[in-house]
Formats: C-alpha cells, structure tokens, sequence
C-alpha cells in the first residue's frame, strides 16, 4: 500500500469520527436548545418581524418608494 491510501482511509475513518464527536459535544453542552429561538436573532426594532423592510426582491414596491 502506499501512502495514498493511508491517508485516504485514515481521513475516511478520521472525519466520521471527528464529526460524531462535534455533535455528542454539542449535544451535551446544549447548543441544540431553542433553535426556534436562535432562528429571530437577525430582527429587532429597526428590521422587524413579518415587516418587509428589504426592497431587493419586491421590485414593484422599490419603484413606488423612490420620490
């Protein structure tokens, strides 16, 4: 065998063990806890929610705001 493939099976073993081992990590330190929650962050008082504030998709609207 060559080096080649000592790495392309230790990766292969390696990264599934690294990514099981972030998410037992996670699990136990309670990032998965309200992520409904989390999900609001981006709005407060200047951008609020259910309000569309962005004209970028709404073309008609952005033409009906500019004087």
């Amino acid at each position: 065998m060559t080096a080649v493939h000592f790495i392309l099976f230790g990766s292969a073993l390696l990264f599934p063990a690294v990514v099981l081992w972030a998410l037992r990590w996670a699990g136990r330190n309670g990032e998965f806890k309200h992520t409904d929650r989390s999900a609001l962050l981006p709005f407060d008082e200047s951008e609020p929610l259910g309000e569309m504030t962005d004209v970028v998709l709404n073309r008609d609207q952005a033409r009906s705001r500019k004087p």
